[in-house]
C-alpha cells in the first residue's frame, strides 16, 4: 500500500526545483545553459519569418489578440499567449533545435517562449531569466528520463508532451510562486501535454512546442490563482505516466534535484533533422571527399541504430518538412552538395532530380548493435569498388560536443540571415555576458528586426 504521508511526485519535483532556482547554478551548468540559450534564440530569430509563424500571428489577428511583447525576429507585437505560441514553434520548425539524446527532448523552443512571454513585462534580469530557463528545461527532461523510451515508442512527441511541464515551472518561477504554487503548475500542466509522433514531417510538430509554451504559462498563471490539478497527477492510475506510458521510474527524475543536471546532456544539431540521422550525414560528408564524381555511385548503404528507419525511413521527400525526417535525404544532399544545411531542406532542393536520383540508390540497414550516435556508409561506385566511411561519434553529440566557436557560427549564419549580416555577433556576445545587473529584454531586443528588415 502507498504511504499517504510521502508527498506526491509534482510536490517532490516542485520542491527540489524551486530550491536549485534559489541558488547560483553551478558554473559548469550554467556555461550550458548559456549555450542552449545562444542556440534556442538564433533557431527562433531565425525561423520567424516561417509560413507557420504567419498563420499563427494571422490567427491572432483573426481572434483580436493585442498587446505589446515584442517578438524575435519580427516587427509584430502581440499578447503572452501568442507571443508564447510563435516563439516555441519558430524555434523548433526548423528541427534544428537543442536534443537530450536519452529522451530525444529539444527543451529550449517552449522554455525560451516563455521567456519571451513573461521577462520583458516583469523586467526580469538576465541571470533570473538564465536560472529559470535552465530549470525549465531540467524539468522537462527528467519528466521525460522517467518516462523513456516507453513514452516516445508509444507514438507521444516527448518535446509536446513533457515539454508543458517544463514551460510550466519556468513560467511559475518566473512569477514568483514558492515551492507550493510551482507543484500545482506541474499538476495543471499534466492535463495540458500534447503532440504525436504522427506530426512529424508538418508544420504541427513545431505548433506541439509553442503550445507547450503557451499551456505551461496557463497553467503557472492558474496555479497562482490557486487552481490544482489532483494530488497525484503524475503518478496515479490513470495520471499522466500511466495514460502516456507503458512504464515510469520517478527516482532518476527526483534523485538528486539541484545537483546532478539532465541539461549538461544537452546537445546541439550540426545540421537540420532528426539527430538520429546526423551521424550518417558525417559518413557521407567524409565519403563525399573521396569520390570524385556523384554520377559514378551505384548504391549506397546506410548501416544505422534502428531508431533511425522507424524516425527518419522516408525514402522519398516531397517538401523540406519531409526531408527533415529522411536520414536518406540527408545522406543524398551530404553526397550531392558536400554541405547539409537548411539550404538542402529547401522546397526546391528535395525536388531536384539529382538528389532524388540518390535517395533511390540509398538503403537503410538497421541494426542494434549499432549506437545512436554511430553510423556506417558504404558507397559501391559502378566500378565496383566500395567507399567507407564509420561514425563513431556523431558531431554534435555528447561525446563529441559542438565547440563554442561552431555553435556561435551556427547562430551566425541563423540570425544573419533573417536580420542582417553582423546581428548575431552582440546576441552572442550578450548571452556571454549575462548577469544580473543586465535586464533580459536587451537580449531579447537584440534579436528584433532594424528598420530596413523590419519588412522582411
Amino acid at each position: 500500500m502507498r504511504n499517504t504521508s510521502e508527498p506526491d511526485v509534482a510536490a517532490r519535483l516542485g520542491a527540489g526545483l524551486t530550491r536549485a532556482f534559489g541558488r547560483p547554478l553551478p558554473p559548469a551548468l550554467r556555461r550550458e545553459a548559456q549555450r542552449s540559450l545562444l542556440n534556442v534564440l538564433g533557431l527562433a530569430a531565425g525561423a520567424a519569418g516561417d509560413p507557420g509563424c504567419d498563420a499563427i500571428l494571422a490567427a491572432a489577428a483573426d481572434l483580436g489578440a493585442h498587446g505589446e511583447i515584442a517578438l524575435l525576429g519580427r516587427s509584430e507585437r502581440t499578447d503572452e499567449h501568442f507571443a508564447a505560441l510563435v516563439t516555441g514553434f519558430a524555434a523548433h520548425v526548423d528541427d534544428f533545435d537543442d536534443t537530450h539524446l536519452f529522451t530525444v527532448i529539444h527543451p529550449g523552443a517552449a522554455t525560451l517562449g516563455v521567456l519571451v512571454a513573461l521577462t520583458p513585462q516583469r523586467n526580469t534580469d538576465a541571470e533570473t531569466a538564465l536560472r529559470a530557463f535552465a530549470i525549465g528545461c531540467e524539468a522537462q527532461l527528467r519528466l521525460g528520463v522517467a518516462i523513456s523510451p516507453e513514452h516516445y515508442d508509444r507514438g507521444w512527441h516527448i518535446t509536446g508532451t513533457c515539454g508543458v511541464a517544463g514551460a510550466a515551472v519556468a513560467a511559475a518561477l518566473l512569477l514568483g510562486l514558492d515551492e507550493r504554487g510551482v507543484a500545482r503548475a506541474i499538476r495543471v500542466s499534466a492535463s495540458m501535454a500534447l503532440g504525436q509522433r504522427e506530426a512529424f514531417g508538418t508544420m504541427t510538430k513545431a505548433f506541439h512546442a509553442g503550445k507547450a509554451a503557451a499551456n505551461g504559462i496557463d497553467a503557472a498563471r492558474l496555479a497562482a490563482r490557486e487552481l490544482d490539478g489532483p494530488p497525484r497527477a503524475l503518478e496515479a492510475p490513470g495520471g499522466f505516466a500511466d495514460a502516456f506510458s507503458t512504464r515510469a521510474d520517478w527516482e532518476p527524475m527526483l534523485d538528486a534535484l539541484g545537483e546532478r543536471w539532465e541539461l549538461a546532456a544537452n546537445t546541439y544539431k550540426p545540421y537540420p533533422g532528426g539527430i538520429v540521422a546526423h551521424p550518417a550525414i558525417d559518413a557521407a560528408l567524409a565519403a563525399r571527399t573521396r569520390i570524385p564524381d556523384r554520377g559514378a555511385i551505384e548504391a549506397i548503404a546506410i548501416r544505422c541504430h534502428p531508431l533511425v528507419p522507424e524516425l527518419m525511413g522516408n525514402p522519398d521527400p516531397q517538401d523540406g518538412l519531409q526531408a527533415r525526417f529522411s536520414a536518406i535525404h540527408g545522406v543524398a544532399s551530404a553526397l550531392c552538395d558536400g554541405n547539409v544545411g537548411l539550404a538542402q531542406f529547401a522546397d526546391e532542393r528535395v525536388r531536384r532530380e539529382d538528389v532524388r536520383a540518390l535517395r533511390a540508390r540509398a538503403l537503410l540497414e538497421p541494426d542494434p548493435s549499432i549506437a545512436r550516435d554511430e553510423a556506417y556508409v558504404d558507397v559501391r561506385l559502378r566500378d565496383g569498388s566500395i567507399v567507407s566511411e564509420h561514425t563513431e561519434h556523431a558531431r554534435g553529440s555528447v561525446a563529441r560536443p559542438l565547440t563554442d566557436d561552431e555553435l556561435r557560427e551556427k547562430v551566425r549564419l541563423l540570425i544573419d540571415a533573417r536580420l542582417g549580416e553582423g546581428r548575431a555577433k552582440p546576441v552572442a556576445a550578450a548571452v556571454e555576458a549575462i548577469d544580473a545587473r543586465m535586464p533580459f529584454a536587451r537580449i531579447l531586443e537584440l534579436c528584433a528586426p532594424s528598420p530596413v528588415t523590419a519588412g522582411a
